[in-house]
C-alpha cells in the first residue's frame, strides 16, 4: 500500500512479486507530481521485487532529472541490495 504524505510516499505492508506490479504504477503516478524521498519503515514483508521496485522508482525519477531518495531501508534490503552489488545506487536520506 502507498500513503502520500506531501512530498513523501509511505510504503508499508508487504511488497512482493504478487503485487509489486500495482505498486510500481502507483508510484511512478507520484513521482510524476514531484514526491522525493519514500520512506520503507512500514513495509512488514519483502523480496527482491522491493529492490526492483526501488530501482525502477530511481530510473524515473533520473529520467525526469528528479530527486528520489530512501529513508528506513528494512535490513533484509540493505542485504539483498549488497548481494548484488547494487547498494551504492540507492541513494538514502
Amino acid at each position: 500500500m502507498i500513503r502520500r504524505e506531501g512530498a513523501r510516499l509511505v510504503l508499508s505492508g508487504p511488497v512482493t512479486l504478487a503485487n509489486v506490479a500495482a505498486l510500481l504504477e502507483e508510484g511512478r503516478r507520484h513521482l510524476a507530481e514531484g514526491v522525493q524521498t519514500v520512506d520503507l519503515g512500514e513495509v512488514s514483508e519483502m523480496d527482491s521485487a522491493l529492490l526492483a521496485l526501488l530501482l525502477a522508482w530511481l530510473r524515473d525519477a533520473q529520467a525526469r532529472e528528479q530527486r528520489l531518495a530512501f529513508t528506513n531501508l528494512p535490513e533484509s534490503l540493505r542485504t539483498i541490495a549488497q548481494l548484488y552489488g547494487v547498494d551504492r545506487l540507492l541513494p538514502t536520506s
